[in-house]
């Protein structure tokens, strides 16, 4: 089939890739949210998504919107059979989707119809699913509601952040949306309607969603850090600023902390909970760069009675 394939971030380039590698399908060009400000000189930048088909040589489209009308009618004049998406990253309205006589294929993160929404994956882990997975399923205007044409399984290791498991999901759900383009190409797949059941949403974790309730039991604390890793990063509060928790670990033999008090050695850092301790493990101080916890301890002198949180 010819394709136009429509993603924008890093997540999204193993999809193409394989895509790019399948020689049975043409991808004709490339759909990218518009190149955005990054760094210290907020200098404009090319997705992830831009600079890989840029290397291939394929034709990259950003429209500001999916409704321009340049756009549309650029992506009607290439004439796509389908349009596999992954992290696109906009809504497509209806002109856009009725152009591929086979729609717009959606790759996302998680065993639909669980975890409908942008942040299924940090949303899995800090509800503590033992399993999730990927799903592919036709766009409609809903939201992540089309009828699905096939899933991947994967198991939540009791270690994994977010970016650990949206690593794997994306190397494993590239190969499951190459599929589907086979499946569709020659027939032999047909999507299925979701159930009614089982439905939960997964809107963007923002900052303050991020931030620890110290009164919280520990595993949902590690739940919290590890699904907010690399983003948009655990944090709590010391001495009036902001520090960023990377790694904790739930310490269950030491129940002797207030939530939020710190007991730090000379080689551990521990912080209670609304259960049992937490030992930190990794942190990172406002203006600093991340370092062990116990590093952190020792230089910022930690007195007796000090807490995180306020």
């Amino acid at each position: 089939m010819k394709l136009v394939f429509a993603g924008t971030p890093e997540v999204a380039v193993p999809a193409l890739d394989a895509l790019l590698a399948s020689g049975r399908h043409e991808v004709a060009a490339v759909v990218t949210r518009p190149d955005a400000p990054a760094g210290r000189g907020r200098r404009l930048v090319a997705s992830p998504v831009a600079e890989r088909a840029e290397e291939a040589g394929i034709e990259v489209l950003k429209p500001e919107r999916p409704r321009d009308p340049e756009f549309v009618d650029r992506l009607k004049q290439i004439a796509p059979e389908c349009c596999p998406v992954v992290a696109y990253g906009a809504l497509l309205p209806r002109t856009v989707l009725d152009i591929p006589r086979h729609g717009w294929v959606n790759l996302h993160f998680s065993l639909l119809p669980a975890w409908r929404g942008a942040a299924p994956v940090q949303h899995a882990i800090m509800a503590g699913d033992e399993i999730t997975g990927a799903s592919t399923f036709l766009i409609e205007e809903g939201l992540d509601s089309g009828p699905v044409y096939g899933t991947i399984t994967e198991p939540v290791r009791p270690t994994d952040t977010s970016g650990d498991l949206l690593t794997r999901l994306a190397l494993a759900g590239a190969g499951l949306l190459a599929a589907t383009m086979d499946g569709i190409e020659d027939g032999t797949l047909k999507a299925v309607p979701q159930p009614a059941e089982g439905v939960t949403l997964a809107p963007k974790i923002t900052v303050e969603d991020a931030r620890i309730d110290w009164h919280a039991p520990a595993l949902r604390i590690d739940r919290v850090v590890r699904g907010c890793t690399p983003a948009p990063g655990a944090w709590t509060t010391f001495r009036g600023e902001r520090l960023k928790l990377i790694q904790v670990a739930p310490v269950p033999e030491r129940t002797d902390l207030a939530p939020g008090a710190l007991a730090a050695g000379k080689n551990n850092v521990y912080a209670g909970t609304g259960s049992h301790a937490v030992e930190l493990l990794w942190v990172q101080a406002q203006g600093k760069k991340p370092m062990r916890a116990a590093d952190w301890a020792r230089g910022v002198r930690i007195a007796p009675g000090e807490s995180l949180g306020g």
